[in-house]
């Protein structure tokens, strides 16, 4: 069949319905702390404001040479422009089902809530530092966790001293709770 007469989807599986997004259990929120809530809008408004107006820019452009189903620049422009309004429709989403926490408001400051640094040192000795984080703002580089993954769990509601079981694919590990730090009062 001629390439010609398929019509390319703009959906893809990246775009389930996120009325409950991946990630976060049934019935819960979609937490998310305020510079991670304004990380991803400023992704967004960059998306919408440069990125999407430089593609259509040069798809412009690339429509106006002529035969269109042999030019690289306007293929690959569509292709782009979909990966934007894609991006766009998720940033939207997402945005729309977060909820902002704010945990510098926190007045239990030796507790362990959303939002809280934790240093922590585990049965080998090894002090380790996570920040507890929404599900849309983990990066490990940086020492970023997940609210619902094992070692948040584990550490939430527990105090500076505290000895909490840690259940790792590896086995069961009892971590010593160190310290507690919350950001700055805004």
């Amino acid at each position: 069949m001629n390439k010609a007469f398929v019509k390319e989807s703009d959906e893809s599986d990246d775009d389930l319905d996120l009325e409950q997004p991946p990630g976060v259990p049934p019935g819960t929120k979609n937490y998310i702390t305020p510079a991670g809530h304004q990380r991803l809008r400023e992704e967004l408004l960059h998306l919408l404001d440069v990125e999407r107006p430089d593609v259509v820019k040069l798809l412009s452009w690339a429509a106006s040479n002529g035969d269109r189903s042999e030019n690289g620049d306007y293929i690959y422009g569509k292709r782009r422009l979909r990966e934007i309004d894609r991006r766009i429709r998720f940033l939207t989403k997402r945005l729309d089902l977060a909820e902002v926490v704010d945990s510098s408001r926190q007045e239990n400051l030796d507790q362990v809530f959303f939002g809280a640094t934790v240093d922590y040192a585990g049965d080998d000795g090894d002090v380790h530092t996570v920040t507890i984080v929404g599900v849309d703002e983990v990066n490990l580089d940086v020492g970023h966790v997940s609210w619902i993954s094992p070692i948040a769990r584990a550490l939430l509601k527990a105090k500076v001293g505290d000895t909490v079981t840690l259940h790792t694919p590896a086995g069961v590990q009892q971590i010593d709770i160190l310290d507690v730090r919350y950001p700055p009062k805004v």
